[in-house]
């Protein structure tokens, strides 16, 4: 069999293109770069499926850059040439990372990156003064700066791009993605670049691609007792790629186990993984944001990992400290980043060793993804999940889905981590704030699951959950208030209203707010009292109180009613001659 293609041996690749490639030490082309280059650098439409981390970004990057090189009249300033559009902030600055060098060998070409977080004012500003050939950036923003900016000319759009389309219909940007679409040329080259086609996906290409030609880039599956070498390619050609029954969905470099573990296992597991792969780089997956942020603070508080660098990424964290975690967890020789699915796609970390889900992700599709942040560009990898043992149908569910793991028992001597836990949530006020938080925002997503025969909330264990967040009472929830099975739950004696902040700045802060709301709590009842004594000695009627709306407009109802049945009988009694119109 064949080797993979060199760069050098696909003529539409230019020798600028070329150099830049051989600065960055890639030779040889993968399998979807091999079959998507020639097509998209032509005259062809794509839509591009393959699996995560096969080198997809460089698959439509290269051919971007060659339209624009080939033609014949050059861009004005304003005059746009290419748009990339990605579902996420990181994954768009990443592709324009990766973009950038290419197109700086174009003669007056200039890119430019739009995302949130940021004024989108500077950024029509900055268009005006510079310019931008090759605009990259999520869908939201470039439909906002459109909107803003009619100096931004697309008569001349060559190439659309829109990456990861499955996410990009997921998250909810079909509006804008219509927005944008519709100022494009149709005379123009699109692709749409998954590792997913979805049906929202098909009908997007429908729409939007001419006569697209499909490019498949199927992964041939070994028998799971053999492990791939590293560095192996283990894509085959574009097409078909073979059935379902021999084929998989991610790369067979990566080996994925899962463990069956109960709520209060997972730490102590993960912890002792940690302490046995120090030397690595370890990214771990949470259901939510309050989750990242609980055991952010509480793994960093451990002495048996204090040597350890661990990094906290999620969605709300604002956009400049997504970026400085981001590049800080890159630049690491090992460490430990713990986050949301929003790193789940697209990003090229280098040199990830594990990905351990934590919490198995809402959507099925993501779990490919996660996974996809090791074992990329044909290196070998290995990712890890936490099943409680309800959830252990998952395992076949996704065999179904062509994603093969393997059993891998509980770890050994795993430390026992509550009764520290506890203590810090009863010591300080931030461990039991973001324990409480972390607590219903994982109750709350896990009925979000898309899997609900697998991750049934009824079947969920509520008390050994909150065993898991240290949590010092059961919150007021309704989900708690239906739940059985609550007895394993064990509550604190501390009160919480007396759990103060450790951080004295916090804490005195806080003190002032009690204060604060003391008052008015007591400006509020004597407010209360006191009209009402002045009311009754001046013999004044009570103010009239309130009524929620549904009540006040049935009484709006019953008064139009009365009207109206009034104004009729007044119309009777004029028809009959009772009454003159004068004493209507």
């Amino acid at each position: 069999m064949a080797g993979p293609k060199r760069f050098a041996d696909i003529p539409e690749i230019s020798a600028p293109t070329l150099a830049v490639l051989g600065q960055q030490g890639f030779d040889r082309a993968t399998p979807v770069q091999a079959a998507t280059i020639p097509l998209f650098a032509g005259h062809k439409d794509v839509a591009v499926d393959a699996c995560t981390g096969s080198g997809k970004t460089l698959a439509f990057v290269i051919p971007l850059v060659e339209k624009l090189r080939k033609l014949e009249e050059p861009l004005k300033k304003h005059q746009v040439g290419a748009v990339v559009v990605s579902p996420t902030r990181e994954l768009a600055r990443q592709i324009f990372n990766v973009a950038e060098p290419f197109i700086q060998t174009v003669p007056g070409m200039q890119g430019m990156l739009l995302v949130g977080g940021t004024d989108p004012r500077e950024d029509v500003n900055c268009f005006k003064e510079k310019g931008g050939q090759v605009v990259v950036g999520t869908p939201g923003r470039i439909a906002d700066i459109l909107k803003r900016c009619p100096a931004m000319d697309l008569k001349r759009v060559e190439v659309l791009v829109l990456d990861e389309a499955d996410r990009l219909l997921d998250m909810g940007f079909r509006a804008q993605l219509d927005a944008i679409m519709a100022r494009l040329p149709r005379q123009r080259r699109t692709g749409l670049f998954s590792a997913t086609q979805t049906e929202a996906v098909e009908a997007l290409a429908h729409a939007g691609l001419r006569n697209p030609v499909r490019v498949n880039v199927a992964v041939k599956a070994k028998p799971m007792q053999q492990k791939a070498p590293a560095g192996s390619q283990s894509e085959g050609g574009g097409g078909a790629g073979g059935g379902q029954a021999d084929t998989q969905r991610t790369p067979s470099s990566l080996s994925i186990q899962y463990t069956i573990c109960e709520s209060a296992e997972k730490l102590p597991q993960l912890v002792k993984f940690l302490q046995e792969h120090e030397d690595q780089k370890v990214i771990v997956y949470f259901l939510t944001c309050a989750c990242v942020d609980f055991y952010a603070a509480i793994l960093g508080r451990l002495p048996s990992l204090k040597a350890q660098a661990i990094k906290a990424l999620h969605g709300r964290m604002k956009q400049a400290a997504r970026e400085a975690t981001l590049a800080a967890y890159t630049s690491l020789q090992a460490g430990c980043l713990l986050c949301t699915d929003v790193a789940a796609r697209g990003l090229d970390i280098p040199d990830v060793n594990w990905i351990i889900q934590f919490d198995p992700p809402q959507d099925p599709a993501a779990f490919v993804h996660r996974v996809g942040r090791t074992a990329r560009m044909g290196r070998s990898g290995n990712a890890l999940a936490y099943l409680l043992p309800k959830e252990a149908a998952y395992v076949d569910f996704l065999r179904l889905r062509r994603v093969p793991l393997q059993p891998a028992p509980a770890l050994p001597n795993a430390p026992d981590l509550f009764p520290s836990m506890r203590r810090e949530a009863e010591t300080d006020r931030e461990i039991m704030e973001k324990g409480v938080k972390a607590f219903v925002s994982f109750v709350r997503g896990y009925k979000e699951h898309h899997c609900k025969f697998i991750f049934r909330l009824a079947e969920l264990n509520l008390g050994r959950l909150a065993m898991a967040f240290a949590l010092l009472r059961l919150p007021k929830m309704q989900e708690v208030k239906k739940a059985g099975r609550l007895e394993d739950f064990q509550q604190s004696t501390v009160d919480p209203d007396s759990v103060r902040f450790k951080d004295k700045a916090r804490e005195k802060q806080r003190q002032k707010t009690l204060v604060q709301q003391r008052e008015q709590a007591e400006a509020e009842r004597l407010a209360g009292r006191g009209p009402k004594r002045k009311h009754a000695a001046a013999g004044a009627p009570e103010p009239e109180k309130r009524l929620p709306a549904a009540k006040r407009r049935q009484l709006e109802a019953r008064q139009d009613m009365a009207d109206l049945t009034q104004e009729y009988t007044l119309l009777k009694k004029l028809k009959k001659g009772k009454i003159s119109e004068a004493e209507v």
